[in-house]
């Protein structure tokens, strides 16, 4: 796709994620109410779609729950905060293998894997706007721990997407993950517009250069809309790359804890800082009902 500066720009907030970070922060939402509350302060900052994870609310560690997920999509509803709602279903594809000597049986303190309809259970649930579709598997960071997507399972996702009319915000790791998408939505199991989240800077895909980002722009169809951004030291430069490249933005605590260095940031933070690039650069941020109308975004009350 032809590179032009997107001048019209909405923000996501990615308020918690999966990964090994609340011991790290006390900025990170754990339980519902603080995930909750966190996604309603990050849209009242200028965020115009929140993607959100839950977690153990005794543990913190990672989950799936469709309990905790009707918890939190109830509480950002009920506080009548205009956002669009985004969902992970990426969880139920984690493979930890018993080392290098013995893989199999797997390592069943890591491992949980599950059928695509367990998956999207809580999407069935909650029926948010757009749920994730992590469309490749990959050795994701180090150790035995490999993220799992069959390209049988990513079609039965996206079909089961596609019946809830839910949105697939397509989660790009590498160039052949866009490959991929690009086949779902020939195969018509992917409705236009697409949304692409290009995922930059995770070990082991795509690295976070200005090149390998340039590669996976060209490689999103010119009538798609994506956002991209990088984890860890360059998160906060991702916003004016990615507008600068055509695209929109994400920042939050799933990616990034810091503000600046040494200082840890809350989501709303995180949020308020991009819109101050987006806005320096001279392009403008557009809410909940501007993506929606781009998007072709349905709002749907939970089952």
């Amino acid at each position: 796709m032809p590179l032009a500066m997107n001048r019209n720009v909405f923000i996501t907030c990615a308020v918690t994620g999966s990964g090994d970070t609340t011991g790290k922060s006390d900025k990170v939402p754990v339980t519902p109410a603080e995930i909750a509350d966190s996604a309603i302060e990050a849209a009242r900052a200028g965020a115009a779609v929140v993607h959100c994870h839950v977690r153990d609310p005794e543990t913190g560690a990672p989950s799936r729950d469709p309990a905790l997920f009707r918890e939190v999509t109830e509480r950002i509803r009920d506080s009548q905060t205009d956002v669009v709602l985004n969902l992970t279903a990426g969880m139920g594809g984690d493979l930890v293998l018993g080392g290098v000597e013995t893989p199999l049986p797997p390592d069943a303190t890591g491992t949980d894997m599950a059928g695509a309809t367990e998956r999207l259970a809580h999407v069935a649930d909650c029926r948010p706007e757009i749920c994730t579709l992590d469309c490749g598997t990959m050795n994701f960071g180090h150790g035995d721990y490999i993220m799992t997507n069959s390209t049988a399972m990513l079609v039965e996702m996206a079909k089961q997407m596609q019946a809830l009319g839910v949105k697939p915000e397509i989660e790009a790791f590498d160039t052949g993950h866009l490959w991929f998408a690009r086949y779902l939505a020939e195969q018509g199991h992917i409705d236009s517009p697409a949304l692409v989240q290009l995922c930059m800077g995770i070990p082991w895909g795509a690295p976070d250069d200005l090149n390998t980002l340039l590669a996976m722009v060209n490689n999103v169809p010119e009538d798609w809309v994506f956002s991209a951004f990088s984890i860890g030291r360059n998160a906060m430069a991702y916003p004016a790359a990615s507008i600068l490249a055509g695209g929109n933005v994400r920042v939050g605590l799933e990616d990034n804890l810091y503000l600046s260095r040494g200082v840890f940031a809350t989501n709303a933070q995180l949020v308020e800082k991009a819109v101050t690039v987006v806005e320096t650069m001279g392009a403008s941020i557009i809410g909940p009902d501007a993506v929606r109308e781009q998007l072709q975004l349905t709002k749907r009350a939970p089952v």
